[in-house]
Parts: C-alpha cells; sequence; structure tokens
C-alpha cells in the first residue's frame, strides 16, 4: 500500500462520499511512517456512534484501518479539535483528522435556536492549525457542489461546511480534492 508521497505540512483533503479522501490520509500516514522509525502517527476521530448503524461504521473503519495501517494510533475528539492539536502535535507526529464535516456536524447539533455552536470555533481551530507542532492531515467533505439544497437548516449547514473548508484551505499548505481515488492539487505542490 505503501507508496512515494510527499508528506506536506498541513494537508486539507476535500471530495465526496467515498472519494477516496479517508485512504489518501492513511496512504500519507504510512508514507510519514515509512520515513522514519520514530515517526509517529495518531488518527483524530471526530464520529460520534449516534445510531446502531453509525456504531457498526465505526467499527469497521477502526478494523479496517488497523489493518492498512497498524501503526496509526487513533484518539476520538468529537469537539475539541483545537485542543487535540495543540496537545497531540509533535515535530515527529503527523496527525490525521478525519473530519471536519463530523466535526462540525457535532458543533452544531444538537443546538437549539439562538444557541451558539459547541466546542472550538473555526478561527481556534485555523490558529491550531497554523500552530501544530508537525505535520497535520484534515479530511472534509465537499458537498456544495450540488443543487441548493431544499431547507433552511440543510442550506445553513452546507454554507457552514463552505466556510470552514475555505477557512482550513487558507491555514493550510497543500489543498487536494479527491475524485473517484485519484488526487487533483488545488494548492501546493503534490
Amino acid at each position: 500500500m505503501s507508496m512515494k508521497l510527499n508528506v506536506a505540512r498541513s494537508e486539507l483533503i476535500l471530495g465526496g462520499q467515498k472519494s477516496g479522501k479517508s485512504r489518501r490520509a492513511e496512504e500519507l500516514a504510512l508514507a510519514w511512517l515509512d520515513q522514519d522509525e520514530s515517526h509517529r502517527a495518531v488518527l483524530i476521530a471526530t464520529a460520534q456512534p449516534w445510531d446502531e448503524e453509525m456504531r457498526e461504521r465505526i467499527e469497521r473503519h477502526k478494523r479496517e484501518r488497523a489493518a492498512r495501517v497498524p501503526r496509526l494510533e487513533t484518539v476520538e475528539e468529537p469537539l475539541a479539535l483545537a485542543e487535540a492539536l495543540t496537545q497531540l502535535g509533535r515535530a515527529d507526529t503527523l496527525l490525521v483528522v478525519d473530519c471536519l464535516t463530523l466535526w462540525l456536524t457535532n458543533r452544531l447539533m444538537p443546538v437549539m435556536p439562538g444557541e451558539p455552536p459547541v466546542g472550538d470555533g473555526e478561527e481556534t481551530l485555523a490558529g491550531a492549525i497554523a500552530r501544530c507542532a508537525g505535520p497535520l492531515v484534515l479530511v472534509s467533505n465537499e458537498i456544495g457542489l450540488g443543487v441548493i439544497p431544499m431547507g433552511r437548516d440543510t442550506r445553513a449547514f452546507v454554507d457552514s461546511l463552505g466556510r470552514l473548508n475555505q477557512t482550513a484551505a487558507l491555514a493550510c499548505e497543500r489543498v487536494t480534492l479527491m475524485a473517484a481515488g485519484q488526487p487533483l492539487m488545488l494548492k501546493g505542490a503534490a
């Protein structure tokens, strides 16, 4: 599975569902681990098991990820993402955040009308990305390519994720769009 990939200081990987985003992040982690025996890689998982299907999905992803990248450690952090980047970031450790979309969902749900989102804000996250002591890979969905969604709440979420992705892209050295398992560099060198 390991291929010769250039690990950037920070990379945002965008794409639709099943576009190959997480697989690219795993390949970057594996490339980082293969560079030096002293290197570490930590996945910061933001998913929460809201229902039985999601619990099964999380467990399946853990098993499959452990088989593909055995040295990739996992830390679950659904809300305090900036704090996790600060605590876990080290020069010898590549961090993978999978994913910003679920982190945003966790922040916004179940917020009552008029209440602010919970957890770190986008600007706090952007600062943590810039200050992260080691390499960082962020995974997020690109969901704004289709028609304008029906429903005020859905439109608000699409808008919020679009703003979050723009903030993360500005903070990252490289931005990659995944489609059909193929990377397209939007910012930075491959």
